[in-house]
């Protein structure tokens, strides 16, 4: 059984550097999947691990940092996650072996677990559990003793692989998983966990170093550290951050800086000699395994090797302190304390909402007046839609706080995840609570393809289950990365819902997870047939929350064709035969009203509140529609 200490024995222990960077050179194209190279050109892997044995590295790692089912599946390769593992591990062993041979030293063989290459919950919609599993799996088959069924000179009951390696994890999450996958496959071995972190030494998911070096010792790692990143500097930051925190062994494994574009092909400029620096300047605050990732080559390796054995005694590891404590949270405000709305709703009163579309131009001095009509006649709040129909138009954070300022009236931001990081969505977030918004309805956004720029490029980090999940946090006074911000955002939290979906049970399963996650009320699709909204409210009683019901008001028989064919909303053709035999166009605008204010009265005993769009800006139609919740507004003639 290799325990970490048995790997160190008191002195800094040098791993490898990259595989792909090594194998991209040699002319493998950036198309291939480099982990079948193990069973399509083994030749090829082996002769670079031997490059970096005779480098002078002491720990090697397989060919298999994309060795999960998800990374191989995009290659056809779903099915061989337990063949290209262990051909990995074969031929770093077999490395070793001829090393040994030729009477040269000896190393550890590493079985290397990236990451997954998808998002996880709550921020993506791959579960934790399914990331467990594809972990296990692969660990399994890198830990199978004997390399499948091969014999072993190193002993019939040894592991393939002395150690696992879990590198360049984006976030504590999968880290997390990871881990715990290895100490259920294979609790014999030790396991080092490195994440990766961004230019301020945090890790992408907004962890800081010393928090993930905390709870990387809490859930078991044998030791932790640093790869990958920006370079050497920002590694030797965040890993002096760790040592501060915990008293598991360190190890940091830079690329070798930022890769330049020279003559179209990207190129790793940190020489050999500034590595040297970098392994001096780590082992003396306190790192015991040293190496390098992407751009690293054997030179690098080589003169690594040459520092540390330059240096003239060992550093000890100095001022370990305790783990620290994450950042305490700052929960927000009850519900009814937040916002009008918010209060209307822990009141269990009928909210009356109005959405009104932002202006393509900068000019929303008609969406303003319209607002400051609705809200003398009683109006609870106006929702903003962002980017409507996936068209350029003014901001919906900017039209939310004008109509705040100019009226008074509480506005409902909806905000999408489809054009924004993970960085801009907290950015933006953040400067929506300091200016006062308070009410959100959170979405994914329409497909680009729907709008005016359908070659526009879209984000998506997220989709609206895991903006949910981050809004939730803001409102807990912390980021993601579970970081203090100060205070709580004190945002109430709506989603949307269609009760009319093509796959209802998808979208019954998403607004499960849209609860879970944090939703206090949802604002749905218009809706024009009512058996469809009862069967929907049936099916949601186990995760109920505040419904709002959308409701159109018609404007034409065109726009119900609309609605009924290219929304793909349910339209019953009795709608569709009273649109058709209004003869003017103001009769069918007093029809449209009408067929609303029924659904209204239809829908009211079952939800929370309703929600009205102005059609085409038509704010007197919005609120003719509510006269039975708003006594000021005459009804309809």
């Amino acid at each position: 059984m290799t325990r970490f200490a048995e790997i160190f024995a008191d002195r800094p222990v040098l791993a490898d550097g990259a595989m792909g960077t090594f194998l991209y050179a040699r002319g493998v194209t950036s198309d291939r999947c480099y982990d079948e190279l193990n069973l399509s050109d083994p030749d090829q892997v082996l002769s670079v691990h031997e490059e970096y044995l005779q480098a002078g590295a002491e720990i090697l790692e397989t060919n298999t940092f994309g060795g999960n089912r998800f990374r191989l599946t995009r290659h056809g390769l779903g099915g061989k996650v337990r063949e290209i593992n262990q051909a990995g591990v074969r031929l770093a062993r077999q490395a070793v072996e001829r090393l040994q041979q030729r009477q040269a030293g000896t190393a550890w063989v590493a079985g290397s677990v990236g990451p997954l290459g998808v998002r996880l919950e709550p921020l993506g919609k791959t579960g934790l559990d399914e990331a467990r599993e594809a972990f296990a799996e692969q660990i399994a088959a890198l830990t199978e003793s004997n390399g499948n069924g091969n014999p072993n000179p190193s002993g019939p009951n040894r592991s393939a692989v002395d150690l696992l390696i879990i590198e360049t994890m984006p976030a504590l999450n999968e880290a997390r998983q990871a881990l715990e996958a290895a100490r259920a496959v294979a609790p014999h071995l030790p396991v080092l966990v490195m994440v990766t972190v961004d230019d301020d030494g945090n890790c992408l998911d907004g962890s800081s170093a010393a928090q993930a070096a905390s709870l990387l010792t809490e859930w078991g790692a044998g030791a932790i550290g640093v790869n990958c990143s920006t370079g050497p500097t920002t590694v030797l930051t965040a890993v002096e951050a760790m040592r501060r925190a915990t008293t598991l062994p360190l190890a940091a494994m830079p690329n070798a800086g930022m890769p330049r574009a020279v003559e179209g092909r990207n190129i790793y400029l940190c020489s050999p000699e500034y590595m040297a620096t970098f392994a001096r300047k780590a082992v003396s605050a306190g790192v015991q395994i040293v190496g390098g990732c992407c751009g690293t080559t054997p030179n690098h390796i080589r003169a690594m090797r040459s520092a540390i054995r330059a240096m003239d005694e060992q550093t000890h590891v100095e001022g370990a302190g305790i783990a620290p404590v994450l950042s305490a949270e700052t929960p927000p405000v009850p519900l009814a304390q937040r916002s009008r709305i918010g209060a209307l709703l822990a009141e269990k009163k009928f909210v009356a909402l109005v959405e009104i579309v932002p202006p393509k131009g900068i000019n929303c001095s008609h969406e303003i007046e319209g607002a400051a009509l609705l809200a003398r006649l009683g109006v609870h709040g106006i929702h903003v839609p962002d980017s409507h129909r996936a068209s350029a138009r003014m901001s919906a954070q900017s039209l939310c706080i004008q109509l705040q300022q100019h009226t008074g009236i509480d506005t409902i931001l909806h905000y999408t995840c489809r054009d924004r990081n993970l960085l801009s969505i907290q950015s933006d977030l953040l400067g929506a609570s300091s200016i006062g918004l308070r009410n959100l309805l959170c979405r994914t956004g329409d497909p680009l393809k729907l709008g005016n720029y359908p070659d526009a490029t879209a984000v998506f980090d997220v989709d609206s289950i895991g903006l949910v999940n981050i809004v939730h946090r803001l409102n807990q006074g912390l980021d993601i990365g579970s970081n203090a911000i100060g205070s709580s955002t004190n945002f109430s939290i709506g989603v949307a819902a269609n009760p009319g979906a093509p796959d209802l049970e998808n979208e019954l399963r998403r607004f499960a997870f849209k609860v879970e996650a944090g939703a206090e009320y949802c604002i749905t699709q218009p809706v024009f047939d009512l058996r469809l909204l009862e069967s929907f409210l049936e099916r949601i009683r186990d995760h109920r929350i505040p419904v709002i019901a959308g409701l159109w008001p018609l404007a034409s028989l065109r726009n119900a064709e609309y609605m009924k064919n290219d929304l793909r909303l349910s339209m019953p053709e009795e709608i569709m035969l009273r649109m058709a035999q209004a003869d003017t166009a103001q009769a069918a605008r007093q029809e449209g009203i009408r067929i609303a204010q029924e659904m209204l009265e239809a829908v009211r005993p079952y939800v929370e509140g309703v929600q009205v769009t102005a059609p085409v800006g038509d704010y007197t139609a919005a609120a003719e529609v509510l006269a039975a919740v708003l006594p000021q507004v005459p009804s309809a003639s």
